[in-house]
């Protein structure tokens, strides 16, 4: 009889951890008292105010949209600033000029004095990081000069539009045109390679990237081939509208 009644509560069927509360008549909360249950309570409410200052603190979504975008410039000698004093790359100016628009940009030089596009090819990695938002791919002007097979130039710029995008790197191809003078069969074959490639990638395309200053002595330097200050300002005059829709585009996709 003593044993039955001092195991009452399990005896009922209750928890050996709820025989004291049966017997004051207080019905538990869970595995625990009443006061434990309190205490969880004030915690929940603590939890929930330090979610709220949390999101409170947090940047709103969207907040990508008001950071600067990052382009690189990946190109040759018109890109590294062949013969300018410091500031009148063009890259420098393409910035200035996009700055005074109003675009948050940063634009990046990674342009080296007669590259190819083979040579542009072999650098890509460490010459445009992996974080840039978009690319500006200006290339191919040396391969035109000296007179390299279209079909290598076209292989090394779609190469690299297809890693770039592989990134998810928005990209914009400067186009260029072969000289007149290394026969009308070069210059057909050298003419098609960026309209095709914009095409086959789905890729923007700024058709000459030297319109109104090729052959203008008073825009070119000495050598009638690299551009002054001058002409540098010319041509990011006329890139300019196909910049912004780059920077619209990856507004876009990062949005």
């Amino acid at each position: 009889m003593n044993i039955v009644k001092q195991n009452r509560g399990c005896a009922q069927g209750g928890s050996p951890y709820m025989t004291g509360a049966a017997e004051s008549g207080i019905r538990p909360t869970a595995y625990g008292f009443p006061a434990m249950a309190v205490k969880a309570k004030r915690i929940v409410h603590l939890l929930i105010l330090l979610a709220a200052s949390a999101a409170f603190l947090l940047p709103p979504v969207g907040l990508a949209q008001d950071r600067p975008v990052t382009i690189v410039v990946l190109g040759d000698s018109l890109t590294a600033g062949y013969g300018l004093a410091p500031g009148k790359a063009f890259p420098d100016q393409l910035q200035a000029a996009l700055a005074a628009r109003g675009h948050d940009v940063e634009v990046i030089n990674a342009g080296v004095s007669g590259d190819t596009a083979s040579g542009g090819l072999a650098r890509l990695d460490w010459s445009v990081p992996a974080d840039a938002d978009a690319v500006i791919v200006e290339l191919g002007a040396n391969d035109a000069l000296r007179g390299i097979d279209p079909r290598v130039t076209h292989q090394a710029l779609s190469e690299i539009v297809r890693r770039l995008k592989e990134r998810g790197q928005a990209v914009l191809l400067a186009g260029m045109l072969a000289p007149r003078n290394m026969g009308d069969a070069y210059a057909e074959a050298f003419d098609a390679i960026y309209p095709e490639i914009a095409e086959q990638e789905d890729v923007a395309l700024h058709p000459f990237v030297l319109e109104g200053v090729a052959t203008q002595a008073a825009l070119n330097q000495g050598d009638g081939i690299h551009p002054t200050a001058e002409g540098v300002a010319r041509i990011v005059e006329g890139i300019l509208p196909s910049v912004e829709a780059l920077i619209e585009e990856t507004r876009a996709e990062a949005g």
